[in-house]
């Protein structure tokens, strides 16, 4: 039996493939934590459904882990997000009119993402504390709430590092083309 032709064109649009910007520290980290943590929040979530179905009850803590892994689940893709260039912006701003101005309005939003983002790890890193100092614990489990609140300052701090290495190839893209350009 032969096998059927293959269709000349794709049946649903196919994205081309995006190298990844050249990166000090591996994007595949926040890639394998975005895996990991899906996985989990997956897992907890079914399993509880299970539980709910035989049983009409549930467990106290899922929703509890569930909001928390959601919420570093967030933190990590954003994190990916700027450094791949896929977070949420006004296209017709961001990627029209001259390269210069694309630059700038590249240069002009990075600045203001380092800024919040930097802002909120030192705000966090106080939230943090003042959990720690008063132990405050969770409604449902009745653990630390800073347990929880401690991944905030540290996904927030890596949003700003990798913003700032954005920042950095932005500027220095700039540099080596005006020198090129000079020679």
């Amino acid at each position: 039996m032969s096998r059927p032709e293959a269709p000349v064109e794709p049946v649903e649009p196919i994205i081309p493939a995006e190298t990844d910007p050249a990166v000090k520290v591996p994007l595949a980290i926040e890639d394998w934590l975005a895996v990991i943590l899906l996985g989990a929040l997956a897992t907890i979530t079914f399993l509880n459904v299970l539980v709910r179905y035989f049983t009409d009850q549930s467990f106290a803590w899922t929703e509890e882990i569930s909001v928390f892994l959601l919420i570093v689940l967030t933190m990590v893709g954003g994190s990916v997000a700027f450094v791949r260039n896929h977070h949420i912006r006004i296209e017709i701003l961001a990627d029209n009119g001259s390269p210069r101005r694309q630059r700038i309005m590249a240069l002009i939003s990075n600045g203001c993402v380092l800024a919040f983002f930097v802002l909120l790890t030192v705000l966090s890193v106080k939230l943090v504390a003042d959990e720690y100092i008063y132990e405050e614990t969770s409604p449902a489990i009745g653990v630390p709430t800073w347990w929880y609140s401690i991944w905030l300052p540290v996904m927030a701090a890596a949003i700003s590092l990798r913003t700032l290495g954005t920042l950095r190839r932005l500027i220095r893209r700039k540099d080596a083309a005006g020198q090129g350009g000079q020679a």
